[in-house]
């Protein structure tokens, strides 16, 4: 059975979680991860790229220069790509359709395998977190700090519920850290991040994400 430690703001440790073994059997094939990774990254890009051919741009009909006696090879155009303000030959168009399906099953056990191997690799902690009435930016990086977790990236996982937005203002002026709710958790995020911290308010819904009751 693993355990994750529970970590109070101050960096203190004062409790672990147990995680019951059966929950943490979720390793996918690596080959079928990295394409749910490479699948979300051409997902996020926005396709839109345009540049104009010659036939597009603005210019004057006139030839660059007589097409006999300069001994210069001849031209017809000023909006030939070699010009300055030319065309583009080959240049991006936007595409469309260009989204690629990720099966829901396949999806949820990359999740499942990234989150367990967090677990088990003791890069997962609990945040104990107190009410914040206004953001508190040196408390959060002072636990940083206190927990070794300075100028590392280090994904927040928490709840809709609790009132925890002081706590992601907190978070906005530190570089590398990052906040999400626990319904959005993905396996980009997960990989991508050196330590994962839950939230008190998240640990049932990381659960569930494992496949353990909620």
């Amino acid at each position: 059975m693993a355990c994750i430690k529970k970590l109070d703001l101050s960096g203190n440790e004062i409790g672990e979680v147990a995680i019951e073994d059966a929950i943490l059997q979720n390793e996918a094939n690596s080959q079928m991860v990295k394409d749910y990774l490479v699948a979300i990254r051409n997902n996020a890009r926005q396709w839109n790229a345009c540049t104009k051919t010659r036939a597009q741009v603005n210019h004057t009909t006139k030839k660059p220069h007589p097409q006999k006696g300069t001994g210069r090879a001849r031209q017809g155009s000023l909006a030939a790509p070699q010009y300055k303000g030319g065309g583009r030959a080959w240049g991006p168009k936007p595409k469309e359709d260009q989204h690629v399906r990720i099966n829901k099953k396949e999806r949820h056990k990359a999740i499942a395998s990234l989150l367990s191997d967090k677990i088990k690799t003791g890069r997962a902690y609990i945040l104990a977190l107190p009410a914040f009435d206004e953001p508190k930016t040196k408390k959060v990086a002072a636990f940083l700090k206190k927990s070794e977790l300075k100028d590392k990236r280090v994904l927040f996982v928490g709840e809709a519920k609790g009132g925890q937005l002081a706590f992601v203002k907190s978070l906005r002026n530190i570089g590398k850290a990052k906040y999400l709710l626990a319904p959005n958790l993905n396996g980009y995020d997960l990989a991508l991040c050196h330590t994962l911290v839950l939230l008190e308010t998240a640990v049932e819904g990381a659960k569930a994400l494992l496949g353990g009751k909620s």
